[in-house]
């Protein structure tokens, strides 16, 4: 086994200095029959987050925890260690006359980034810190790379979301923000699974691409010689349930679109979508509200944030406009005195806006919308009434037929959450399928297909239903005040170097 961890011979000019001694320590404690990975477990007994805190009622006691070693110093007949686990950091007071001659000097020899055991007394030392005396120290694994330098620590952006778990040991804010997401997202399910959601799952590969405007990412199924796609949205297979019988279902679950990397997209991400009978896109809009300012008070303590150096009050309604009255008070458009499609062309030329030949009026409101309304959205608002043309499966607004029921919220000028009074109507679906493949026949690769074990579910009928979908990772990011996406997921997607 030692034979296998030393370097080949004509690669070690390439290694540096201390990369170099480091590996000839691990072949030293190997032929010494001090093989660090032979190690198969180490019984601990405590963290340093629990010694810490409850010091008081474990001062004296004996404890074992483990973790890495994080600095050193040496004051010759004992050392002090900083020794990290996963619930912090705590400070080991190693002396020769307490550990032995032999287990001292072992000792010293071993490096910063090394994962340790360590067996000791609680105490406090006359400077006050809390400390662990050890009476015993093991080895359990050899770090044969050196962490970055303590007061840089790992800075390179690209560098920490390609090499994420040197990003954990060495940057704490960074592990902080990775379990206030677990903690978020434990909060998600709570809050729904108390109002009587049922959590389900369902296919990611799709025969057929649909439940959201996006190119999907293209796969062969071998045995069945068939393309699938790696899903883009949850939606279809939830409401499916709902014409099954279930009144309130959700989903958490990576979805995949083949589409830009930016600061707020992912090719894959997470998705929230929940579906509940009997409810429209107004019963989503107060359950959306609810749930986002319950879970900040239930991981943050409070529903006044910050987000990009802005002040967010999560407490306060949520404010409701129409995408009509957006436009109207941030561009200064009455898009609803719009008649004609050569009304819409002409507008849009105006203000400099690519119009393709198979958009419609709808097309050209969103566009507006988006060019001159999302950025000044700042505090939690709901933009209601989208036109029917980009959003194939939200039901008509009776009152005004060319646009749906649907709203999205934006805050700070992003979209976290989009929602529907669903489209239960066969015959109006199967229309707006139609329309979406004809799209896809032009050259649009966001368009949908014809679903049609979809249309048949909701032929043997769907109740009114109310859908909401949530971007997970977006939530995240506005609730840790982290600025990319790639701060809150693990291991983000990257190019090869």
């Amino acid at each position: 086994m030692a034979q296998q961890n030393q370097p080949n011979e004509a690669a070690q000019p390439e290694l540096s200095e201390l990369l170099r001694i480091r590996r000839e320590k691990l072949a030293d404690l190997q032929a010494r029959g001090k093989d660090p990975y032979l190690h198969t477990k180490y019984e601990r007994t405590s963290c340093a987050k629990e010694i810490v805190e409850k010091f008081e009622e474990m001062e004296g006691s004996v404890v074992s925890i483990a973790g890495r070693i994080m600095s050193k110093r040496d004051m010759g007949k004992a050392s002090f260690l900083d020794l990290e686990d996963q619930s912090g950091r705590i400070q080991i007071y190693a002396r020769i006359d307490v550990m032995g001659e032999e287990a001292y000097e072992e000792m010293k020899k071993w490096d910063i980034g090394d994962i340790v055991g360590v067996k000791g007394e609680v105490f406090r030392t006359r400077r006050g810190e809390i400390s662990i005396k050890c009476s015993e120290m093991v080895l359990l694994s050899k770090s044969l790379i050196p962490l970055p330098e303590k007061f840089h620590g790992l800075k390179d952006t690209d560098l920490r979301y390609r090499q994420r778990y040197v990003d954990l040991i060495v940057n704490p804010d960074v592990r902080d923000t990775f379990v206030k997401r677990s903690q978020i997202i434990r909060e998600i399910r709570a809050f729904l699974d108390s109002q009587g959601f049922l959590e389900v799952e369902t296919p990611v590969l799709h025969p057929i691409a649909g439940g959201a405007a996006a190119r999907p990412f293209i796969t062969h199924h071998n045995a069945l010689d068939m393309q699938l796609y790696l899903r883009i949205a949850l939606e279809l297979h939830l409401k499916r349930l709902i014409v099954g019988g279930f009144d309130k279902v959700y989903e958490i679950g990576r979805v995949f679109r083949n589409e830009g990397i930016s600061t707020r997209h992912n090719p894959e991400f997470t998705l929230l979508e929940l579906y509940q009978a009997y409810t429209n896109f107004e019963g989503m809009m107060d359950l959306t509200e609810n749930l986002i300012r319950t879970v900040a008070h239930k991981v943050l303590g409070t529903g006044q944030i910050t987000f990009g150096g802005v002040e967010l009050d999560l407490d306060q309604p949520f404010r409701r406009l129409s995408m009509l009255d957006a436009v109207r008070q941030y561009a200064g458009i009455d898009f609803e005195a719009v008649a004609t499609l050569e009304e819409a062309k002409a507008i849009a030329k105006e203000h400099e806006l690519a119009v393709e030949p198979h958009h419609g009026k709808g097309d050209i409101l969103n566009m507006l919308f988006e060019k001159y309304c999302e950025e000044k959205i700042i505090q939690p608002t709901f933009i209601l009434g989208h036109p029917v043309e980009i959003s194939p499966l939200a039901k008509r607004n009776p009152e005004k037929p060319g646009y749906t029921e649907r709203f999205e919220l934006f805050i700070i000028g992003r979209e976290y959450a989009n929602a529907f009074s669903e489209l239960n109507d066969p015959l109006d679906q199967r229309e707006r399928f139609l329309r979406q493949a004809a799209l896809k026949a032009a050259g649009d690769e966001e368009a949908n297909d014809v679903d049609e074990d979809f249309l048949t579910a909701l032929e043997y009928g769907m109740p009114p239903t109310g859908g909401l979908g949530i971007g997970i990772d977006r939530l995240v990011m506005m609730l840790t005040d982290s600025p990319s996406i790639r701060d809150v997921i693990f291991f983000p997607t990257m190019k090869p170097l």
